[in-house]
């Protein structure tokens, strides 16, 4: 018989709690991957209701369509299972990045009176959310302040007063169309760039689908201008 390695109740614990931890790491592994399977059915499910709701192009035209599951913030707390829970079953997934945190409680209380059936278009709104399912008390709470938690982090001129400089024009002339100006440490250098790229499809999306069109005399936004920006004051490390 094999002479056992384990020299005393020290080194005994710690296999113990070394076996434990292997036993269950494939439970927990099973468990995550059961719930991103889950979110992504839900999304798919909310997508089909478009398309067969006589509403689908009013729902579907409300976000744009470029954040995605993997990009919720804290991918796995109740409060991001709980953004696609609720919030897909009207439109596109949500970022909580796309209001401030002083801006979330009206626009989500607005949405949870219309998952109730009620709002400003009357017997048009119980229609459109037959099937819509509300929160509860409690969870309306989480989903708020996982939304205010992750929201925007407006940018203090203060601190960056290079905002109002010609550096900073094509970056406050497009990101505050849409939301406040974000502070650039939200992201390091190198995820800018990403960020930036996603916001330019929205854009694109919204002059496409909602029908904006600009001036001929419009400035021309600079995208290299207002990645320069952004990487030159983003977070390090």
């Amino acid at each position: 018989m094999e002479r056992s390695t384990l020299r005393g109740p020290g080194d005994s614990a710690k296999y113990n709690s070394a076996m434990r931890y292997a036993a269950a790491f494939p439970v927990a592994a099973l468990f995550v991957a059961t719930a991103a399977a889950q979110d992504a059915q839900l999304v798919e499910q909310a997508k089909k209701r478009w398309v067969e709701s006589p509403h689908g192009q009013m729902l579907e035209r409300i976000l744009p369509p470029t954040f995605e599951l993997h990009q919720l913030p804290e991918r796995r707390s109740r409060g991001a299972r709980l953004v696609v829970r609720y919030c897909v079953q009207c439109h596109n997934l949500p970022n909580p990045a796309m209001h401030h945190a002083a801006k979330w409680p009206a626009i989500f209380e607005r949405m949870v009176v219309r998952m109730r059936g009620k709002g400003n278009l009357g017997e048009l709104m119980q229609d459109m959310m037959a099937g819509v399912e509300a929160p509860s008390v409690d969870e309306a709470s989480a989903l708020l302040a996982y939304l205010q938690k992750h929201g925007q982090r407006p940018l203090d001129p203060r601190k960056y007063p290079a905002v109002n400089r010609p550096e900073g024009q094509s970056f406050k002339l497009a990101c505050q169309q849409c939301h406040v100006l974000p502070d650039p440490q939200r992201h390091k250098a190198s995820e800018w760039p990403a960020v930036v790229a996603r916001m330019e499809k929205n854009m694109e999306w919204m002059n496409r689908v909602v029908g904006n069109r600009p001036e001929p005399d419009e400035p021309q936004l600079r995208i290299e201008e207002i990645n320069a920006f952004l990487v030159k004051y983003a977070r390090k490390g």
